[in-house]
């Protein structure tokens, strides 16, 4: 029995992830247990489980007596979240292509023809999973060459932190007319050229093109209109 509620409990806990980053369930939306249990066809308390994993990956908001909400833009986080990650990202990349071997070039190289032979829309319009995974790798990969465990993980820790914002940026943000393809062949060159200033510059513009988005449909703590 307990197994098969954390089964369903999976299953409500996935779906939901889903909803709010094809945005679906809009940023501060409120989350009804009964709805959703109804909707799912199980119980509230499994509802109640699914949601309470998705606050504790900051999807979701959890307040006393008010329940649970999706997560609510707010300028402040995405401005510092930003900044963090520009300084943090940027420092990381310069170290890679410095320090970066012949494998580090093979793995970037790898990750990018995999990126770009990936379509970032399914066949419904939807956004494609698969194309976010093959984009994490690519951005990952840039930065392993840097020789230092504890910068990686702290970079990787950052870009974990700002999911919710890359993944909103086209159903919320609807930036839509962005190049993003070659953006990263942009990178990559770089990379590979071992041209860290320009590298740099371009990583800092890529991360700062997905918050200009999002700045331009929220102010602080306010929630985008539906």
């Amino acid at each position: 029995m307990a197994q098969a509620k954390q089964t369903r409990a999976g299953a409500v806990y996935a779906a939901i992830r889903e909803e709010i980053f094809q945005g679906t369930l809009r940023p501060g939306q409120r989350l009804r247990l009964v709805e959703l249990a109804g909707r799912f066809g199980v119980s509230q308390s499994v509802v109640r489980e699914a949601l309470t994993r998705l606050s504790e990956q900051d999807l979701v908001v959890a307040a006393p007596q008010q329940g649970f909400r999706v997560v609510t833009l707010s300028r402040a986080h995405l401005d510092e979240l930003t900044d963090a990650r520009i300084e943090i990202e940027s420092l990381v990349l310069r170290r890679s292509i410095t320090r970066g071997d012949i494998q580090w070039e093979s793995e970037v190289v790898a990750a990018h023809h995999r990126l770009s032979a990936t379509l970032p829309l399914r066949a419904d319009g939807l956004q494609n999973d698969d194309w976010f995974a093959a984009h994490e790798r690519f951005h990952q990969a840039l930065l392993e060459g840097c020789g230092n465990d504890r910068l990686l993980s702290v970079a990787m820790s950052l870009r974990d932190a700002a999911t919710v914002y890359r993944r909103w940026s086209v159903p919320v943000a609807h930036d839509v007319t962005r190049d993003v393809a070659g953006e990263h062949r942009a990178l990559m060159e770089a990379a590979l050229a071992r041209d860290a200033d320009k590298a740099a510059g371009l990583l800092a513009a890529h991360l700062d093109r997905t918050a200009s988005a999002l700045r331009a449909v929220v102010e602080e703590g306010a929630e985008p209109a539906a």
